[in-house]
């Protein structure tokens, strides 16, 4: 039985990155299913051909499909020029951008591979801030002109980065710690120019970057759904909220980590390094 659809909302367009599975699959199906036309951003083409097709079928939504590699320059600039239509040339504006594509290696810093590292930090932050920059100009322009339509940011961060110390994790925890407190501080500045940032702190989620948590055997309860994720995702950007931790056992979490001593933190981190 296929899902409810509902009317196509006139003119809004969700682009969506890392769209070919996951979490950024189920991004693309919400928004789809609120009416949204789709931009698909991923490296796998037949992957979003596949999707794009299912998408169009199943919710009767426009698709573009945007094959791009995000780690190098030219795959950056590619979205980038998507994201920077202002609808007067053709392609619609893009309404929502959420930034969801990510690389989530660890291991031992000093044994890690240099090009791994940069490679990660290309994919997690520097273009998240690249394709940002491209979309939000954009944007305050037509808040400025009188378009009334929510429009905004997701980025994807991850509660590895709010622990004092990631051993084990060091790269990925400390770019996705400067992810939060970027997209914190930019919801701060462009709020009263009727935008919207939002940024999204999950816990562990059963997707093909953490296989190899699954297959450690973690609890049951330490996984939250990428559903859960998503709708809680867009409920804070609709709600104009700028952080929002999905799942209320990370939502603990979280908050003990705002509570306990970082002295405290640090050293748990060094007994399990």
């Amino acid at each position: 039985m296929s899902e409810p659809t509902t009317p196509r909302a006139a003119g809004r367009t969700t682009l969506v990155t890392g769209a070919s599975s996951g979490i950024g699959e189920e991004f693309a199906r919400r928004a789809a299913q609120r009416g949204h036309g789709l931009v698909l951003v991923a490296r796998r083409a037949e992957l979003l051909d596949d999707l794009a097709e299912d998408i169009r079928e199943t919710y009767g939504t426009p698709v573009e499909v945007l094959p791009a590699d995000l780690s190098t320059r030219e795959g950056v600039a590619a979205v980038a020029e998507r994201l920077s239509a202002d609808g007067r040339g053709g392609a619609p504006p893009v309404d929502l951008l959420v930034n969801n594509a990510g690389r989530g290696d660890g291991g031992v810093f000093a044994e890690q591979d240099p090009e791994d590292i940069d490679h990660m930090i290309d994919v997690n932050v520097r273009a998240v801030l690249r394709l940002t920059r491209a979309v939000l100009p954009v944007q305050i322009a037509r808040r400025a002109a009188g378009e009334t339509a929510r429009m905004g940011v997701i980025n994807v961060s991850s509660l590895a980065g709010e622990p004092a110390a990631n051993p084990g994790g060091a790269v990925y925890g400390g770019g996705k710690k400067f992810l939060t407190l970027w997209s914190e501080s930019v919801a701060a500045e462009v709020r009263k120019k009727g935008v919207h940032v939002t940024v999204v702190l999950p816990g562990f989620v059963r997707t093909d970057m953490t296989r190899a948590v699954q297959e450690r055997g973690l609890p049951e309860f330490a996984f939250v759904s990428k559903a859960q994720i998503v709708r809680d995702s867009l409920r804070a950007w609709s709600a104009g909220r700028s952080r929002v931790v999905p799942g209320a056992q990370y939502k603990t979490a979280d908050g003990l980590l705002r509570v306990l001593p970082r002295s405290v933190v640090r050293a748990l981190a060094r007994r399990m390094a």
